[in-house]
């Protein structure tokens, strides 16, 4: 019989209990940065236990979560079979997506070219439409709503708007950002786009009808059964 994985050096488990600490530990809430560590999850087969970290009740300022992540921010994991049989502790969503293609061998071209220009495509999600389309649905969405001043939300409505044009641009004659292969990229990205168009309510505010590429590519990520799962895990209570 295997033995079973000690986590208990891990504080986070002590606020999250493992019931199958074999597996992988996924600890997030379904936003658009917390399903794209489901969504590869669910597109790897690499099994893992899921566990819900609650904003509402501050779970990612406890100290438990904060032993993980001390950036206080989903998604986070836990893999009990890590680098060299270790485990081994990793945040950040792009840095999580990288791994996990690393440890499964999926959804990262093979090539040293493919690889990089892949990353390229998932920094541009990190460091451009993350947090864009996240200040653009403060701003139309949430609490900037209220502002009188409409400069700030126009701004992110500008740059949103360029963003989904690079993307039209590149999706162009492409199934997919990297052509016929599905990859992490795909993974960071649209789920954002989802989140503009669908929870944020802001495809009218960035003319989302004229990005056709961006829409049927979309519209193929959120039909593969993988994403379906992906998008409500964690399950919210």
């Amino acid at each position: 019989m295997a033995v079973r994985p000690d986590l208990s050096a891990f504080q986070i488990t002590r606020k999250w209990p493992a019931r199958h600490p074999e597996r992988i530990q996924l600890y997030s809430l379904p936003t658009p940065n917390g399903v794209k560590a489901s969504i590869m999850l669910e597109e790897t087969g690499l099994p893992y236990e899921a566990h819900l970290v609650r904003f509402d009740t501050n779970d990612q300022m406890s100290p438990e979560f904060l032993s993980l992540n001390p950036n206080n921010k989903i998604p986070a994991i836990l893999d009990p079979n890590g680098p060299g049989g270790q485990p081994f502790a990793l945040f950040e969503s792009g840095a999580i997506l990288v791994y996990l293609a690393d440890k499964s061998g999926r959804f990262m071209p093979k090539d040293v070219a493919g690889k990089y220009e892949t990353l390229q495509w998932v920094m541009f999600q990190m460091g451009g439409i993350g947090p864009m389309f996240g200040q653009l649905g403060f701003f139309h969405k949430f609490a900037g709503k209220d502002y009188e001043d409409k400069r700030p939300r126009d701004r992110y409505v500008a740059e949103s708007k360029r963003l989904l044009a690079v993307l039209d641009q590149r999706l162009a004659g492409r199934d997919w950002v990297m052509g016929r292969d599905y990859t992490i990229a795909d993974i960071a990205i649209l789920p954002w786009v989802r989140n503009l168009v669908g929870f944020y309510g802001a495809g009218e505010l960035v003319d989302f009808d004229s990005f056709t590429n961006v829409q049927r590519v979309l519209a193929a990520f959120v039909a593969r059964p993988a994403v379906a799962r992906g998008l409500t895990i964690p399950a919210r209570d």
